[in-house]
């Protein structure tokens, strides 16, 4: 049960060539959200307050605190004060697991990446993919047209992220939103999970830059694609590769570049130009 709207109306001053003038205009809401675990907490997230049982789920499954959804015993959602904590109660093999982890990994230094507490988790391994799927560039261009076509926050408000699971057979199956880039593609790995849909089934496409942490919640979804409108950083590309994971990015109708495992884009060979002839011809 959500406990707050995601949007608030505010009144601005606007500037045109025509004139200016006040009027209203709708903003995204942004909460503080913890994500308790046994009473304790271990993360605080920035982030819109809709779906967050998802959020919670996703978040989970992505950071790799329980291996399925059956391993959470309860998650309640309460106000907290200027924010929102969500406590989530884990089954006791998954608990124990939980508190051991906690306990490797206490230490004086954080590096701020999701309440992760060490450099070696930030940089955990990637588990390989095994999806077999295939696109052609106009089911990539079809991809992202239909993502832009199921944000509604973004449509109200101009300033939240998405990610959406894409399947050519059905479109987008499913998709979220959230101030935070990292916090929707967490609540699409939770709405993913809860209506039992694999990843795997199809390609994660983003509103957003490809960063490390996103091509790692990809890979924990199960899917062979992750699909940007923004270029990735250099260590996503090169985590993206090693989890045998094709990053699509850059996407502007069916022109887009591909930086990992191109055998999953059904490109025109022929109609492709090896890299010397392209610097020859710039």
């Amino acid at each position: 049960m959500e406990t707050r709207p995601p949007t608030t109306s505010v009144i601005r001053f606007a500037q045109r060539e025509s004139g200016s003038f006040e009027a209203e205009r709708r903003v995204p809401e942004e909460v503080p959200i913890a994500l308790s675990y046994a009473g304790t907490t271990h993360a605080v997230m920035m982030a819109s307050p809709a779906d967050l049982r998802d959020f919670a789920l996703g978040f989970s499954l992505t950071e790799g605190i329980i291996a399925s959804p059956a391993e959470i015993d309860t998650i309640e959602v309460e106000e907290a004060g200027a924010g929102i904590d969500i406590q989530i109660r884990l089954k006791d093999s998954a608990n124990t697991r939980f508190q051991a982890r906690r306990r490797r990994l206490a230490g004086p230094v954080g590096c701020g990446l999701c309440g992760i507490e060490s450099i070696d988790e930030a940089m955990r391994s990637i588990p390989a993919v095994e999806a077999r799927m295939t696109l052609s560039p106009q089911q990539i261009a079809d991809a992202v047209a239909a993502l832009s076509r199921r944000q509604p926050l973004h449509r109200e408000t101009g300033a939240v992220h998405a990610a959406g699971l894409y399947s050519p057979a059905n479109g987008v199956v499913c998709a979220r939103e959230d101030v935070g880039r990292h916090n929707a593609l967490d609540k699409l790995a939770g709405a993913l999970a809860g209506v039992e849909i694999a990843g795997a089934t199809g390609a994660v496409i983003v509103t957003s830059r490809v960063s490390v942490e996103m091509v790692q919640k990809t890979a924990a979804i199960g899917a062979g694609f992750i699909i940007a409108v923004s270029a990735p950083t250099a260590l996503a590309i090169r985590a993206a590769d090693g989890a045998g994971l094709t990053l699509v990015a850059l996407v502007r109708g069916t022109e887009f570049d591909v930086f990992t495992h191109p055998h999953r884009v059904e490109i025109d060979k022929g109609a492709s130009q090896p890299l010397a002839k392209q610097r020859e011809a710039t």
